[in-house]
């Protein structure tokens, strides 16, 4: 398992991340629209900066929905590669069968 503090931070970014999302997005069309003026465009690359940085979505990570652990994930099924393994051999993921021979 995670920390939980670590999970819980993750979901604190994820919700920042979707409640500036429309105003970045809008924020770097005016920055990246070269018919713009210098001036207006400047405004607008402060304004993004001037954003919290966890409102990005490049600072989000993949976590397995289960446990919490960042590394070794899948994200068709939004788990890691030991639940998957745990979750098939238990015959829980339809479709999926634990190879042994």
């Amino acid at each position: 398992m995670a920390k939980v503090s670590m999970v819980e931070r993750e979901k604190k970014r994820a919700k920042l991340v979707k409640q500036y999302a429309p105003k970045r997005l809008a924020l770097k069309t005016i920055v990246s629209d070269q018919s713009k003026p210098m001036e207006e465009r400047f405004r607008a690359s402060m304004k993004l900066a001037g954003l919290p940085r966890n409102s990005s979505a490049t600072r989000l990570h993949n976590r397995c929905q289960l446990t919490g652990r960042p590394h070794a994930f899948y994200r068709k099924l939004k788990l890691s590669r030991i639940m998957l393994r745990e979750l098939a051999s238990f015959g829980q993921i339809p479709g999926m069968v634990k190879s042994s021979w």
